[in-house]
C-alpha cells in the first residue's frame, strides 16, 4: 500500500464518520418526535426524515467501498453483490436529487399557502408527502434497472487508483442504443428535478426579499415570531438547495472530464469522491443550525421527564 492510499483511506474514513454521525443523529431525533412525541411534527419532517435515511445509505454505499479499497482489503465481489451495492448507491443517489427538490417544492408551496387565495392548498400538502417519495422510489428504482446488467463482479482484484466501480467491479460490453437510453433518462430526470429545485428557490428568495421589506413597517410580536421560524427554515432549505446545485455540477463536471481524458488522474478521482460524498455529510450539519430540531427535541425530553416524574415539573 502507498502512502498515498493511505492518506486517501484516512480521509475517506474521516468523512464516513462525520457523514454517519450528524445524519444518524439527526434520522433518531426525527424518529423520536414520529413515535414518542407526534403532536410536535410537521409535515415537512417526514422529507427530512427521508432525506437522513437517503443520505445514510448513500454513504454507506459509497464511502465505505471506497474505504476498503484504499486500505487494500481484498473483497472480490460477485456478480450479484456487485450489481447490488452499484445498484444502491445509484438508487441513493437518484433519491437525494428528487427529496431534496421535493423539500424546496414543499418550501414553496407552504409559504404560498399562507395567502389567503392558496389557503385551501395548506391543509391538502400534508397528504401529497408520502404518495410524492412513493413516486420518487419507484422512478429511481426502476430507472436503474438497464444499468446493473452491464455490470459484473471482478474476481482478481488489484488496488489501483480508481473509482470503486472500476475497483470491484467492471462493465461488460453494451450496445450504444442502451447506453444512450439510459443516460437520456438520467439526464431527463436530473434537468426535471434539478429546474424545479432552482424555480422553487428563486421563488423562495423573491419572498424573502419580499418579507424584509415589509417587516420594516410591521411590529406584531406574534406576526413577526411566526415569520422568523419560516424565515430560518426557508434560509435552511435554500443552503441545502445551493450545497446540492454546487456539489452537483462540480462532480458532474469533473466526471465527464475524467471520462474523456485518455490517461487516469488520481488527484482528480479524489476529487470525484469528495465531491460525490460532500451533500450527504454535509447535508445534517447545515440542518442542525437551524437548531429548531435540536430545540424540539430538548423540549419533548423535558416534557416526558415531566410526564414520567413521580413529582412532576411544579411538585
Amino acid at each position: 500500500m502507498i502512502p498515498r492510499d493511505l492518506i486517501t483511506g484516512f480521509l475517506l474514513l474521516l468523512e464516513t464518520f462525520i457523514g454517519l454521525m450528524g445524519n444518524l443523529l439527526l434520522l433518531i431525533l426525527y424518529m423520536y418526535i414520529f413515535l414518542i412525541q407526534p403532536r410536535m411534527k410537521k409535515p415537512v419532517d417526514m422529507i427530512f426524515t427521508h432525506l437522513m435515511l437517503v443520505n445514510v445509505l448513500s454513504i454507506v454505499f459509497r464511502l465505505i467501498p471506497d474505504v476498503m479499497a484504499s486500505f487494500a482489503v481484498r473483497l472480490p465481489f460477485h456478480d450479484v453483490a456487485c450489481k447490488a451495492v452499484l445498484y444502491a448507491y445509484s438508487v441513493t443517489r437518484g433519491l437525494s436529487i428528487c427529496t431534496t427538490s421535493l423539500l424546496s417544492l414543499f418550501q414553496a408551496m407552504t409559504i404560498r399557502s399562507n395567502h389567503s387565495k392558496w389557503a385551501w392548498l395548506k391543509s391538502k400538502l400534508e397528504s401529497y408527502i408520502f404518495p410524492s417519495l412513493l413516486f420518487i422510489w419507484i422512478i429511481n428504482t426502476f430507472i436503474y434497472f438497464p444499468m446493473v446488467q452491464n455490470i459484473k463482479g471482478q474476481i482478481n482484484f488489484t488496488v489501483v487508483a480508481s473509482r470503486y466501480s472500476q475497483i470491484y467491479c467492471q462493465s461488460s460490453q453494451v450496445r450504444y442504443h442502451s447506453t444512450m437510453s439510459i443516460v437520456t433518462s438520467l439526464m431527463i430526470r436530473d434537468i426535471l428535478f434539478v429546474l424545479l429545485m432552482m424555480w422553487s428557490s428563486l421563488y423562495l428568495v423573491s419572498v424573502l426579499f419580499r418579507h424584509n421589506r415589509r417587516t420594516r413597517h410591521v411590529h406584531s410580536f406574534s406576526v413577526s415570531l411566526h415569520a422568523s421560524s419560516e424565515k430560518k427554515a426557508t434560509h435552511s432549505i435554500l443552503l441545502l438547495v445551493g450545497f446540492f446545485i454546487f456539489f452537483y455540477c462540480s462532480n458532474t463536471f469533473v466526471t465527464f472530464y475524467l471520462f474523456y481524458r485518455p490517461k487516469n488522474s488520481p488527484l482528480l478521482d479524489m476529487i470525484t469522491r469528495v465531491l460525490s460524498s460532500a451533500y450527504p455529510i454535509i447535508c445534517p450539519y447545515v440542518l442542525m443550525n437551524n437548531r429548531k430540531i435540536i430545540s424540539k427535541f430538548i423540549f419533548s425530553l423535558s416534557n416526558s421527564e415531566c410526564i414520567f416524574s413521580t413529582r412532576g415539573c411544579y411538585g
